[in-house]
C-alpha cells in the first residue's frame, strides 16, 4: 500500500492588512505558508474498480489526487459553441459516443444534438464525464465494435485481460443537485462493473453521499486521513407504479426521441420514487394482432437516468399485461435497452431488423410512426 506524502507551500506577502489579521487572530507569520498531507492509497495493480477521495474544502483532496495520479486527473474539457455535443468526441464512432452517454445516464437523444452551452447543469456534468471516460476507454478494447453489435442484438466478443485505464475526476458532482449526483454515480458504478465502461474510476469530491451510490471499493477520507477498504452497497430504490391518464405525459414529452405526441387510446403508467415522477410508459395494441400490445413510449426524466428505474418500470407494466392474458413487446434501437433485454431472463428476442420496419404500416395508418431506416430489435416479455 503506497504512502502519499505531499508538502505544499506558498509565499506570504507582507502588508498592513496581513499584519492586522495576524494580530487579530494570532496567526503566526513566516516567509511561506506550508501544509503537509500524508495518506495511503491502494496500489494501481490491486483488484479494484472504483475509488473515492472525499473531504471538506481545503482538506487536500485535489492536491493528493494530482500528486498520486498526475496525467490521469481530469479537470475539464473545451466544448465548441457551434457544434452538437455528439460531434465533440473526435474520431470516436457515434455508436461508442452513444454508449458513453448511456453509461453516464445521459440517455436523451434530443439533448445529444444540442450544443453544450444550452444544456442543463446536470446534462453538462454528464457530458464532461463522458468526455473523461471516452478519452481513456477508446483503446484496443473494442468498445465501439461492441456498441455496433449491441445495436443488432449480437453477442459481445470476449474482452482481453490487460489492465483498464484510469480516470480521475476532480470536483465530482460539485455543480449538480443531489438527485443527479446519486443517479450519475449509480450509472457509472454499474457501467464499470458490468464492463460497459472499460476503465477504473476515482472520484474526487467534497460530497460524502456519493460513496454508496458509486459502490466504491475504497474511500480515502481526507478529513480523517483514513483509507477504508470495503465495497459499499447502493441504497435500495423503491419505485411505485401508478395507472394514469394522458396528463403526466406533458412532463416527459420533450425528452422522447421520436415524437411528443401520444395516441389518445394509449394505456399509460407513471413510476414515482419518493413521491416524485421518474418514468412514464404507455402501451398500444399491436396492429392486426389480438390480445397483443406493445410499448409505444418509455421515458425516464434526465435527472434519474442511469439508475435502472426505467426498465424496472417497464418490466412491472409488462407483468401487469401478462396477468391479464396479454402478450407485450418492446421494440427499440437504443443500445442500453437492447443490452438490458438481451441479458434479462424476463425478455426474449423475437425480431432483429437492421434496416427497421417496412413503411406499409405508415401507408395504412396516418399517425403510425415506423422504424424504417433505424436498426431495431424486438423483445417479448416472458416473465420470471
Amino acid at each position: 500500500m503506497p504512502s502519499v506524502d505531499v508538502v505544499v507551500s506558498c509565499p506570504v506577502h507582507d502588508s498592513f492588512r496581513v499584519q492586522q489579521v495576524a494580530g487579530m487572530f494570532d496567526v503566526p507569520l513566516a516567509a511561506r505558508a506550508t501544509e503537509e498531507f500524508s495518506v495511503e492509497l491502494p496500489e494501481l495493480d490491486e483488484p479494484w474498480q472504483v475509488g473515492l477521495i472525499v473531504g471538506p474544502s481545503g482538506s487536500g483532496k485535489s492536491t493528493v489526487a494530482r500528486h498520486a495520479y498526475g496525467a490521469e486527473l481530469f479537470t475539464g474539457a473545451d466544448w465548441a459553441e457551434d457544434r452538437a455535443v455528439i460531434d465533440c468526441f473526435g474520431a470516436l464512432p457515434v455508436r461508442q459516443v452513444v454508449e458513453l452517454f448511456t453509461a453516464v445516464g445521459f440517455s436523451s437523444p434530443p439533448s445529444w444534438i444540442k450544443p453544450y452551452a444550452v444544456l442543463s447543469g446536470g446534462e453538462r456534468f454528464r457530458c464532461d464525464l463522458a468526455r473523461a471516460l471516452g478519452g481513456a476507454s477508446c483503446g484496443p478494447r473494442g468498445a465501439g465494435d461492441e456498441a455496433e453489435r449491441n445495436a443488432v442484438g449480437q453477442q459481445p466478443a470476449p474482452r482481453n485481460s490487460h489492465p483498464a485505464p484510469l480516470v480521475v475526476f476532480d470536483e465530482y458532482t460539485s455543480v449538480v443537485d443531489r438527485n443527479v449526483a446519486r443517479a450519475c454515480s449509480a450509472a457509472i458504478g454499474k457501467g464499470i462493473r458490468r464492463g460497459n465502461i472499460p476503465v477504473r474510476f476515482v472520484a474526487v469530491t467534497c460530497h460524502y453521499d456519493v460513496a454508496e451510490w458509486l459502490e466504491a471499493d475504497w474511500v480515502l477520507d481526507m478529513a480523517a486521513g483514513r483509507l477504508d477498504r470495503r465495497r459499499l452497497r447502493r441504497p435500495t430504490i423503491d419505485v411505485a407504479i401508478h395507472r394514469c391518464g394522458l396528463a403526466p405525459w406533458k412532463l416527459f414529452a420533450r425528452h422522447h426521441y421520436l415524437s411528443g405526441s401520444l395516441a389518445a387510446g394509449a394505456r399509460c403508467y407513471l413510476a414515482t420514487w419518493n413521491g416524485e415522477p421518474v418514468t412514464f410508459c404507455a402501451t398500444l395494441p399491436v396492429i392486426a394482432k389480438r390480445n397483443h400490445r406493445r410499448f409505444t413510449r418509455i421515458v425516464t426524466l434526465p435527472d434519474y437516468q442511469g439508475m435502472g428505474i426505467g426498465m424496472r418500470a417497464v418490466a412491472a407494466v409488462a407483468s401487469l399485461h401478462r396477468q391479464e392474458g396479454l402478450r407485450i413487446n418492446v421494440t427499440s434501437s437504443h443500445p442500453a435497452l437492447i443490452r438490458h433485454c438481451r441479458h434479462s431472463p424476463l425478455w426474449k428476442t423475437v425480431n432483429v431488423k437492421k434496416t427497421g420496419s417496412s413503411p406499409s404500416g405508415a401507408r395504412r395508418f396516418a399517425n403510425y410512426r415506423n422504424s424504417a431506416g433505424r436498426a431495431v430489435v424486438s423483445f417479448e416479455y416472458v416473465g420470471p
